[in-house]
């Protein structure tokens, strides 16, 4: 059996001088930060795959969480099959950042939130941060608001109660970590199979036309010059491409323990990269799974404006005929906003951390996360009911669209800078891409937030 690399802390590889401003004084997510053993450069290459096998599927979950639902659902049911395409493509740009992401991590030792405190001044870096926790906070309220719909679709517990029972996430996150990264990687891949298979089920009783799926996956003219179609279409891409992942991802792959040599740092860029890239196309076989129910439940049976997670919950199961329908959406939903709770805290301890280089106990730091989440949807709850929280949901999705674009561009400009990245900075090619993925996202995004408050 091929040797295994120790578990213990790597220390930190020596930057150029001219790439950081300082040194970084923690390391990312030091509680488990390289406590995964690796298989040896000669190990085969399952072996290798396997030991690197967890971080995509955590970043896949932002990718399907609960404020995805809303925007798949209105799309389906009023555009049939036609958006497909967007969400296919919004999937590939993630495939893309998720792999600088993941670069940045492996080969500098920083998360993106430590990279821009190091690079930035220090009021930048402030500015940074107060943005970024606005749309962690914002992520939260989604993943809040998404439980206690499903607690309340599946057992009719009043939505104020199923907000205050989603407090205790944080109990469940904290005990789990302690147990190792590798049983909430575990966790999150049992969940994301639950998904999976509940929109499986979903696909088989809608009996959807799949000649419409394929001629859906090819991009259609329609999609810019239809305004109501292009405005779903930008909100499927705001909704899937999320900035937290992107903090979340350059840490939590440093949990792996990689010789600190450029073989060994391209081996865990190789597998890392595999790693989210198979994991994102099961996110986009559960994102277009949910446009594709909603196109031949609803758009295919003349219901035209079934934009809300209530309304298809309801209609589902008289609908197919199908009585299990509704309550499997349910059951998704809820494993949906339980999978963002573990991963949404976990980047909300990366940023503040990274952004502050300051070290809290997780239980405060979650505490704070859940807190700022948990008021305005218990306030909205109270007063507004169904309507607001619905309401609330679209907002946060605004919010992190809003955010977006003050992490991809340090993403890009880090992993095209020379002195930080050394012989892995992104070559000609992948950086045009890299920089043309993110203006359509910035510009898309800026237009989505026009349309939202001045339209």
């Amino acid at each position: 059996m091929p040797p295994l690399l120790q578990a213990s802390p790597v220390p930190p590889v020596a930057e150029p001088k001219s790439g950081w401003r300082q040194e970084r004084k923690h390391n990312s997510l030091s509680e488990v930060y390289a406590s995964i053993r690796v298989p040896a450069a000669n190990a085969s290459f399952w072996r290798k795959l396997m030991a690197f096998w967890g971080p995509g599927l955590m970043v896949a979950v932002g990718y399907m969480d609960p404020g995805n639902w809303a925007t798949d659902i209105a799309g389906g049911s009023r555009y049939g099959y036609t958006l497909l395409s967007v969400i296919l493509i919004s999937n590939l740009f993630a495939m893309l950042l998720q792999h600088l992401a993941a670069k940045l991590g492996i080969v500098t030792g920083r998360d993106l939130a430590q990279a821009c405190r190091d690079h930035y001044s220090k009021s930048v870096a402030m500015v940074l941060w107060v943005f970024c926790e606005v749309a962690i906070a914002a992520c939260d309220l989604a993943e809040v608001i998404g439980s206690a719909i499903a607690l309340n679709l599946l057992f009719g517990l009043p939505l104020p109660w199923g907000v205050v029972l989603t407090i205790l996430d944080v109990l469940v996150v904290l005990f789990f970590q302690n147990k190792g990264f590798r049983v909430i990687e575990s966790i999150v891949a049992g969940l994301i199979v639950v998904i999976f298979g509940c929109f499986l089920y979903e696909i088989l009783v809608s009996h959807p036309d799949y000649l419409g799926i394929a001629k859906g996956l090819v991009p259609q003219k329609e999609v810019v010059t239809n305004p109501g179609m292009l405005y779903i279409a930008i909100g499927i891409l705001g909704a899937t491409v999320m900035p937290h992942n992107l903090y979340l991802h350059s840490s939590i792959v440093q949990t792996r323990a990689i010789e600190q040599t450029e073989p060994g740092k391209r081996m865990a860029i190789k597998f890392a990269t595999i790693d989210s890239t198979v994991a994102l196309f099961l996110a986009f076989f559960v994102n277009a799974a949910i446009l594709v129910t909603a196109a031949a439940a609803f758009h295919e049976n003349g219901l035209f404006h079934v934009a809300d997670i209530t309304d298809a919950h309801k209609l589902l199961a008289p609908v197919l005929g199908a009585g299990a329908a509704s309550a499997v959406f349910a059951v998704a939903l809820l494993a949906s906003g339980q999978n963002s709770t573990l991963t949404g805290t976990l980047a909300g301890q990366i940023v503040m951390e990274g952004f502050l280089d300051l070290k809290l106990k997780p239980w405060v730091r979650r505490l704070i996360t859940r807190g700022i989440a948990v008021l305005p949807a218990l306030a909205v709850t109270i007063l507004y009911g169904e309507k607001g929280t619905a309401d609330l949901l679209v907002l946060s999705q605004v919010i992190l669209s809003l955010q977006l674009s003050f992490a991809v561009v340090p993403l890009v400009l880090f992993t095209g800078s020379e002195a930080k990245m050394g012989v892995f900075v992104n070559r000609p090619g992948l950086q045009l891409v890299a920089w043309l993925v993110s203006g359509i996202i910035i510009v898309l995004n800026l237009y989505l937030l026009f349309t939202t408050f001045f339209k």
